[in-house]
Protein backbone atom coordinates (compact mmCIF):
# COMPACT_ATOMS: atom_id res chain seq x y z
CA UNK A 1 0.00 0.00 0.00
CA UNK A 2 1.08 3.17 -1.14
CA UNK A 3 2.30 5.36 1.99
CA UNK A 4 0.23 8.77 2.78
CA UNK A 5 1.53 11.88 1.58
CA UNK A 6 2.69 13.28 4.90
CA UNK A 7 5.81 15.24 6.07
CA UNK A 8 7.02 12.35 8.90
CA UNK A 9 9.65 14.26 10.21
CA UNK A 10 7.30 16.83 11.34
CA UNK A 11 4.98 15.25 12.70
CA UNK A 12 4.15 15.55 16.74
CA UNK A 13 3.13 13.26 19.57
CA UNK A 14 -0.97 14.19 18.71
CA UNK A 15 -4.04 12.17 17.11
CA UNK A 16 -4.11 12.07 13.36
CA UNK A 17 -7.26 10.32 12.35
CA UNK A 18 -6.19 6.98 10.12
CA UNK A 19 -8.42 5.21 7.96
CA UNK A 20 -9.78 1.92 10.31
CA UNK A 21 -10.29 1.78 13.93
CA UNK A 22 -11.24 -1.66 15.40
CA UNK A 23 -14.33 -2.36 17.69
CA UNK A 24 -15.91 -5.24 19.44
CA UNK A 25 -19.23 -5.23 21.26
CA UNK A 26 -19.71 -7.10 25.00
CA UNK A 27 -23.16 -7.99 25.09
CA UNK A 28 -25.45 -11.02 26.99
CA UNK A 29 -22.00 -11.80 28.37
CA UNK A 30 -20.33 -12.07 24.97
CA UNK A 31 -17.89 -10.57 22.99
CA UNK A 32 -19.42 -10.17 19.21
CA UNK A 33 -16.45 -10.89 16.49
CA UNK A 34 -15.00 -7.32 16.48
CA UNK A 35 -15.04 -5.27 12.76
CA UNK A 36 -12.76 -2.49 11.50
CA UNK A 37 -14.38 0.49 10.66
CA UNK A 38 -13.87 3.91 9.48
CA UNK A 39 -16.26 5.76 11.65
CA UNK A 40 -14.29 6.98 14.08
CA UNK A 41 -17.00 8.31 16.82
CA UNK A 42 -18.46 6.90 19.79
CA UNK A 43 -22.38 7.46 20.42
CA UNK A 44 -23.81 6.26 24.26
CA UNK A 45 -26.44 6.67 27.13
CA UNK A 46 -25.84 9.67 29.07
CA UNK A 47 -25.72 7.49 31.61
CA UNK A 48 -23.04 4.81 30.42
CA UNK A 49 -21.72 3.70 33.17
CA UNK A 50 -17.79 4.98 32.35
CA UNK A 51 -19.42 8.54 32.05
CA UNK A 52 -20.26 8.30 35.94
CA UNK A 53 -17.59 5.96 37.44
CA UNK A 54 -14.89 5.80 35.20
CA UNK A 55 -14.99 1.97 34.50
CA UNK A 56 -12.13 2.67 31.98
CA UNK A 57 -8.90 1.46 30.82
CA UNK A 58 -6.56 1.54 27.82
CA UNK A 59 -3.44 0.19 26.72
CA UNK A 60 -0.66 1.66 24.42
CA UNK A 61 2.25 0.28 21.73
CA UNK A 62 3.63 1.23 18.38
CA UNK A 63 3.92 -0.08 15.36
CA UNK A 64 7.55 0.79 13.10
CA UNK A 65 8.91 0.26 10.23
CA UNK A 66 12.33 -2.08 10.36
CA UNK A 67 15.39 -1.96 8.22
CA UNK A 68 14.60 -4.34 6.25
CA UNK A 69 11.20 -3.35 5.15
CA UNK A 70 9.18 -5.35 7.30
CA UNK A 71 5.74 -3.69 9.57
CA UNK A 72 6.34 -5.36 13.07
CA UNK A 73 4.93 -4.35 17.00
CA UNK A 74 6.58 -4.96 20.18
CA UNK A 75 5.31 -7.05 22.48
CA UNK A 76 1.80 -7.32 22.26
CA UNK A 77 1.23 -9.83 24.49
CA UNK A 78 2.28 -8.37 27.51
CA UNK A 79 -0.18 -5.50 26.90
CA UNK A 80 -3.13 -7.78 26.12
CA UNK A 81 -2.00 -9.68 29.55
CA UNK A 82 -1.94 -6.18 31.35
CA UNK A 83 -5.63 -5.19 30.20
CA UNK A 84 -6.20 -8.61 30.96
CA UNK A 85 -5.62 -8.09 34.69
CA UNK A 86 -7.20 -4.52 34.81
CA UNK A 87 -9.90 -5.28 33.38
CA UNK A 88 -9.96 -7.90 36.33
CA UNK A 89 -9.25 -5.49 39.32
CA UNK A 90 -12.10 -2.76 37.22
CA UNK A 91 -14.93 -6.21 37.62
CA UNK A 92 -14.99 -4.99 33.75
CA UNK A 93 -15.12 -7.96 30.77
CA UNK A 94 -12.01 -9.46 29.53
CA UNK A 95 -10.71 -9.21 25.92
CA UNK A 96 -8.93 -12.42 25.37
CA UNK A 97 -5.30 -12.03 24.74
CA UNK A 98 -4.95 -13.90 21.26
CA UNK A 99 -7.92 -11.83 20.14
CA UNK A 100 -6.46 -8.76 21.70
CA UNK A 101 -3.12 -9.56 19.42
CA UNK A 102 -5.40 -10.38 16.35
CA UNK A 103 -7.09 -7.03 16.67
CA UNK A 104 -3.81 -5.22 17.10
CA UNK A 105 -2.64 -6.91 13.30
CA UNK A 106 -5.72 -6.42 11.76
CA UNK A 107 -5.82 -2.68 12.48
CA UNK A 108 -1.97 -2.29 11.59
CA UNK A 109 -2.41 -3.82 8.26
CA UNK A 110 -5.81 -1.67 7.86
CA UNK A 111 -3.68 1.24 8.22
CA UNK A 112 -0.20 0.43 7.01
CA UNK A 113 -0.35 3.50 5.19
CA UNK A 114 -0.29 5.73 8.16
CA UNK A 115 2.81 3.56 9.49
CA UNK A 116 5.89 5.54 8.86
CA UNK A 117 8.76 4.87 7.03
CA UNK A 118 11.66 3.59 8.10
CA UNK A 119 14.41 6.46 9.43
CA UNK A 120 11.32 8.93 9.68
CA UNK A 121 12.11 8.55 13.29
CA UNK A 122 8.47 8.46 13.58
CA UNK A 123 6.09 5.54 14.10
CA UNK A 124 2.48 4.27 13.97
CA UNK A 125 0.74 4.57 17.98
CA UNK A 126 -1.63 2.20 18.52
CA UNK A 127 -3.66 2.90 21.39
CA UNK A 128 -6.26 0.28 22.54
CA UNK A 129 -8.88 0.94 24.90
CA UNK A 130 -12.28 -0.04 26.75
CA UNK A 131 -15.07 1.41 28.62
CA UNK A 132 -18.83 0.54 30.19
CA UNK A 133 -21.59 1.52 27.67
CA UNK A 134 -24.69 0.51 29.41
CA UNK A 135 -26.98 2.70 31.31
CA UNK A 136 -25.75 2.31 35.01
CA UNK A 137 -26.89 4.51 37.58
CA UNK A 138 -26.43 2.70 40.76
CA UNK A 139 -22.97 2.07 41.46
CA UNK A 140 -21.87 -1.24 40.40
CA UNK A 141 -20.12 -2.35 37.14
CA UNK A 142 -21.78 -2.05 33.83
CA UNK A 143 -23.36 -5.42 32.00
CA UNK A 144 -22.04 -4.11 28.38
CA UNK A 145 -18.98 -2.73 27.27
CA UNK A 146 -17.16 -1.58 24.30
CA UNK A 147 -13.55 -2.28 23.14
CA UNK A 148 -11.60 -0.55 20.47
CA UNK A 149 -8.02 0.42 18.81
CA UNK A 150 -7.32 3.67 17.47
CA UNK A 151 -4.38 4.26 15.95
CA UNK A 152 -2.39 7.62 15.09
CA UNK A 153 1.02 8.47 13.23
CA UNK A 154 3.17 10.22 15.37
CA UNK A 155 6.67 11.63 15.94
CA UNK A 156 9.60 11.28 18.11
CA UNK A 157 8.96 12.14 21.07
CA UNK A 158 12.17 14.57 21.52
CA UNK A 159 12.78 16.46 18.74
CA UNK A 160 16.43 17.50 18.11
CA UNK A 161 17.53 14.40 20.99
CA UNK A 162 16.35 13.79 24.45
CA UNK A 163 17.51 16.11 26.89
CA UNK A 164 17.31 15.54 30.56
CA UNK A 165 14.44 16.69 32.36
CA UNK A 166 14.09 18.31 35.73
CA UNK A 167 11.39 16.73 37.86
CA UNK A 168 10.15 17.38 41.69
CA UNK A 169 9.23 14.93 44.55
CA UNK A 170 5.18 15.50 44.66
CA UNK A 171 3.54 16.06 47.99
CA UNK A 172 0.36 14.59 46.28
CA UNK A 173 -0.21 10.78 46.52
CA UNK A 174 -0.14 8.70 42.61
CA UNK A 175 -2.03 5.66 44.31
CA UNK A 176 -3.13 3.79 47.80
CA UNK A 177 -1.52 1.55 48.82
CA UNK A 178 -3.62 -1.75 48.15
CA UNK A 179 -5.48 0.75 45.74
CA UNK A 180 -5.36 0.45 41.87
CA UNK A 181 -1.53 1.76 41.20
CA UNK A 182 -0.39 -1.24 39.28
CA UNK A 183 -2.86 -1.14 36.75
CA UNK A 184 -3.49 1.13 33.50
CA UNK A 185 -7.00 2.42 34.30
CA UNK A 186 -7.74 5.63 33.26
CA UNK A 187 -8.86 6.95 36.79
CA UNK A 188 -5.55 6.88 37.52
CA UNK A 189 -4.34 9.43 35.13
CA UNK A 190 -7.40 11.77 36.08
CA UNK A 191 -5.73 12.00 39.24
CA UNK A 192 -2.74 13.04 38.24
CA UNK A 193 -3.65 15.60 35.96
CA UNK A 194 -3.87 18.44 38.90
CA UNK A 195 -0.38 17.75 40.00
CA UNK A 196 1.30 17.40 36.45
CA UNK A 197 -0.26 21.15 36.05
CA UNK A 198 1.03 22.78 38.80
CA UNK A 199 4.19 21.33 38.20
CA UNK A 200 4.67 22.68 34.85
CA UNK A 201 3.58 26.22 36.49
CA UNK A 202 5.98 25.84 39.00
CA UNK A 203 9.04 24.92 36.06
CA UNK A 204 9.16 21.00 36.46
CA UNK A 205 8.98 18.64 33.60
CA UNK A 206 7.38 15.88 35.82
CA UNK A 207 6.64 14.87 39.46
CA UNK A 208 8.33 11.94 41.17
CA UNK A 209 5.24 10.14 43.65
CA UNK A 210 6.96 8.63 46.77
CA UNK A 211 5.24 5.71 48.50
CA UNK A 212 1.53 7.06 50.11
CA UNK A 213 2.43 5.13 53.48
CA UNK A 214 6.02 6.49 54.78
CA UNK A 215 6.58 8.60 51.96
CA UNK A 216 10.07 7.42 51.79
CA UNK A 217 10.25 5.16 49.53
CA UNK A 218 10.43 5.74 45.20
CA UNK A 219 7.70 5.18 43.02
CA UNK A 220 6.89 6.42 40.03
CA UNK A 221 6.08 9.51 37.89
CA UNK A 222 2.14 10.02 36.32
CA UNK A 223 3.34 8.47 33.28
CA UNK A 224 6.33 6.47 33.47
CA UNK A 225 8.14 3.84 35.67
CA UNK A 226 11.73 5.26 36.79
CA UNK A 227 15.48 4.08 36.39
CA UNK A 228 18.50 4.19 37.86
CA UNK A 229 22.08 3.48 37.19
CA UNK A 230 24.67 3.31 39.80
CA UNK A 231 28.26 1.40 38.58
CA UNK A 232 27.40 -1.29 36.43
CA UNK A 233 23.67 -1.78 37.95
CA UNK A 234 20.83 -1.01 36.39
CA UNK A 235 18.18 -0.63 39.51
CA UNK A 236 14.67 -0.12 39.60
CA UNK A 237 11.78 0.39 42.46
CA UNK A 238 9.97 -2.35 43.22
CA UNK A 239 6.35 -1.64 44.79
CA UNK A 240 2.93 -3.32 44.30
CA UNK A 241 1.77 -0.25 43.18
CA UNK A 242 3.76 0.67 40.15
CA UNK A 243 2.42 0.07 37.06
CA UNK A 244 4.33 -3.05 35.60
CA UNK A 245 5.95 -1.32 32.18
CA UNK A 246 6.63 -2.92 29.50
CA UNK A 247 9.47 -0.91 28.61
CA UNK A 248 11.21 -1.04 32.03
CA UNK A 249 10.78 -4.97 31.78
CA UNK A 250 12.57 -4.77 28.35
CA UNK A 251 14.80 -2.70 29.87
CA UNK A 252 15.86 -4.93 32.14
CA UNK A 253 16.49 -7.54 29.86
CA UNK A 254 18.43 -5.79 27.72
CA UNK A 255 20.59 -4.32 30.65
CA UNK A 256 21.41 -8.18 32.04
CA UNK A 257 21.41 -10.40 28.35
CA UNK A 258 23.42 -7.56 26.35
CA UNK A 259 25.40 -4.61 28.22
CA UNK A 260 25.79 -7.58 30.98
CA UNK A 261 24.62 -5.14 33.80
CA UNK A 262 23.63 -6.42 37.20
CA UNK A 263 19.95 -6.00 37.31
CA UNK A 264 18.15 -4.96 40.62
CA UNK A 265 14.36 -4.71 41.34
CA UNK A 266 14.01 -3.44 44.75
CA UNK A 267 12.71 -0.72 47.39
CA UNK A 268 14.60 2.38 46.56
CA UNK A 269 14.70 5.51 49.24
CA UNK A 270 14.46 8.55 48.68
CA UNK A 271 17.94 9.66 51.18
CA UNK A 272 19.85 7.44 48.35
CA UNK A 273 19.29 9.14 44.83
CA UNK A 274 22.52 11.37 45.33
CA UNK A 275 24.20 8.07 44.92
CA UNK A 276 22.60 6.86 41.96
CA UNK A 277 25.24 7.73 38.37
CA UNK A 278 21.95 8.45 36.30
CA UNK A 279 18.30 8.60 35.95
CA UNK A 280 15.44 8.21 33.77
CA UNK A 281 11.86 7.68 32.90
CA UNK A 282 10.79 4.53 30.96
CA UNK A 283 7.76 4.02 28.96
CA UNK A 284 6.05 3.60 25.34
CA UNK A 285 6.26 7.06 24.02
CA UNK A 286 10.03 7.92 24.87
CA UNK A 287 11.33 4.75 25.63
CA UNK A 288 13.78 6.74 28.23
CA UNK A 289 13.38 10.65 29.36
CA UNK A 290 16.83 11.13 30.92
CA UNK A 291 16.39 13.17 34.48
CA UNK A 292 19.16 15.56 35.37
CA UNK A 293 18.10 16.78 38.49
CA UNK A 294 15.54 16.06 41.15
CA UNK A 295 14.26 19.22 43.25
CA UNK A 296 13.02 17.95 47.09
CA UNK A 297 11.37 20.64 48.75
CA UNK A 298 13.92 23.74 47.23
CA UNK A 299 17.02 21.27 47.05
CA UNK A 300 18.16 19.80 43.68
CA UNK A 301 19.26 16.26 43.58
CA UNK A 302 21.90 16.65 40.63
CA UNK A 303 22.95 13.33 39.05
CA UNK A 304 26.29 13.27 37.46
CA UNK A 305 25.65 12.49 34.23
CA UNK A 306 24.24 16.34 34.10
CA UNK A 307 21.84 18.32 32.38
CA UNK A 308 23.09 18.58 28.55
CA UNK A 309 22.38 15.28 27.25
CA UNK A 310 21.60 11.53 28.11
CA UNK A 311 24.04 9.08 30.42
CA UNK A 312 26.37 6.84 28.55
CA UNK A 313 24.69 3.89 30.13
CA UNK A 314 21.40 5.32 29.53
CA UNK A 315 22.39 5.91 25.59
CA UNK A 316 23.44 2.20 25.54
CA UNK A 317 20.31 1.12 27.10
CA UNK A 318 18.22 3.23 24.86
CA UNK A 319 20.04 2.56 21.80
CA UNK A 320 20.19 -1.33 22.24
CA UNK A 321 16.34 -1.40 22.44
CA UNK A 322 15.37 1.48 19.55
CA UNK A 323 17.81 -1.13 17.81
CA UNK A 324 16.07 -4.08 18.69
CA UNK A 325 12.42 -2.67 17.74
CA UNK A 326 13.93 -1.35 14.10
CA UNK A 327 15.01 -4.84 13.41
CA UNK A 328 18.95 -3.34 13.77
CA UNK A 329 19.70 -5.57 16.19
CA UNK A 330 18.51 -9.50 17.04
CA UNK A 331 15.64 -9.27 19.38
CA UNK A 332 14.78 -12.03 21.92
CA UNK A 333 12.40 -14.83 21.13
CA UNK A 334 8.53 -13.49 20.69
CA UNK A 335 9.51 -9.81 21.21
CA UNK A 336 8.78 -9.32 18.12
CA UNK A 337 5.45 -9.51 16.04
CA UNK A 338 5.70 -8.92 12.32
CA UNK A 339 2.88 -7.77 10.86
CA UNK A 340 3.89 -7.72 6.96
Amino acid sequence: MEKKDIDWGSLGFGYVQTDKSYVSNFKDGKWDDGVLTPDHTITMSECACVLHYSQSCFEGLKAYTTEDGHIVTFRPDLNAERMMDTCKRLEMAVFPKERFIQAVVDVVKANTAWVPPYGSGATLYIRPFMFGSNSVIGVKPADEYQFRILTTPVGPYFKGGAKPIYIRVSDFDRAAPHGTGHIKAGLNYAMSLHAIVDAHQKGFDENMYLDPATRTKVEETGGANMIFIQGNKFITPKSNSILPSVTRRSLEVVAKDYLGMEVEEREVYLDELSSFDECGLCGTAAVISPVGKINDHGKDICFPSGMEEMGPKTKKLYDTLTGIQMGRIEAPEGWIKVIE
